[in-house]
């Protein structure tokens, strides 16, 4: 395909924080790649460079955080020679590519939810899509559709449901005045915590716990945006011990 207008629409969810939406390469080195990487959206596009290397295609832009709260997103990539506007969850970006050519000469299959392996360093270093997708457009195309009954040729389905299973993780909301009280486990000599934790706010007390028999406590918080982690000893010389990270 060498096309000169592209729309390219989907929604996604998920909780993983990398991974390929979809991708398209050419033999003329041209490309676009959709993926998450640190929870932000990432679209890579070249619509050509020259061997000379006077003329430099490659783009990438970056949008939106934290896209990895298993919460419905939805993305509109619109085209139009070197000019693209990119919508994520109605917030629109508008850029120009790089280069000076207009079209898009993608001679490959377009992959959704990861990339095939091409031997390349970029392509074994790119994690495949975990989560769901809906609603994919691809220049009027219902790609969702297609696939699901079969029609596009040629394809290669893998291991594709079309449900989305909700995760079995609960979360657990926490206001300024709550908190949670379990019961601790006495004649044990090994504490071990571990948990999941997203917030706005730079400082939090997220754990508290005494030690038995007045041995002590631990304590781990958030302070200025940095996770600190406090144990205490009372019968030590070394009586305290402070990591953050």
């Amino acid at each position: 395909m060498k096309t000169l207008k592209d729309v390219i629409s989907l929604k996604f969810k998920t909780s993983e924080s990398e991974g390929v939406i979809f991708h398209g390469e050419g033999q003329q080195g041209d490309y676009i790649t959709l993926e998450l990487k640190k929870a932000k959206l990432v679209l890579n596009l070249n619509l050509g460079s020259n061997q000379l290397g006077s003329i430099y295609g490659h783009t990438s832009v970056m949008t939106g955080s934290l896209l990895d709260d298993h919460h419905w997103h939805s993305i509109i990539i619109e085209r139009h020679g070197r000019n693209i506007n990119l919508t994520l969850d109605r917030h629109m970006q508008h850029f120009r590519t790089n280069g000076e050519f207009d079209y898009l000469d993608l001679d490959y299959e377009i992959t959704f939810g990861g990339m095939p392996f091409s031997g390349k360093p970029s392509s074994n270093s790119r994690k495949n899509f975990k989560g769901c997708m809906e609603s994919i457009n691809y220049n009027g195309n219902n790609i969702t559709d297609l696939a699901k009954r079969k029609k596009l040729e040629p394809s290669n389905v893998g291991n594709l449901s079309f449900s989305c299973v909700e995760p079995h993780t609960v979360p657990v909301f926490f206001n300024a005045t709550s908190f949670l009280e379990v019961p601790g486990r006495p004649s044990q000599d090994l504490f071990s915590v571990s948990f999941l934790f997203r917030t706005w706010n730079p400082s939090g007390l997220l754990v508290f716990s005494n030690f038995a028999d007045d041995l002590g406590n631990v304590e781990i918080d958030i302070n200025e945006g940095k996770v600190s982690v406090h144990i205490n000893v009372t019968q030590v010389k070394k009586n305290q011990i402070d990591i953050s990270s």
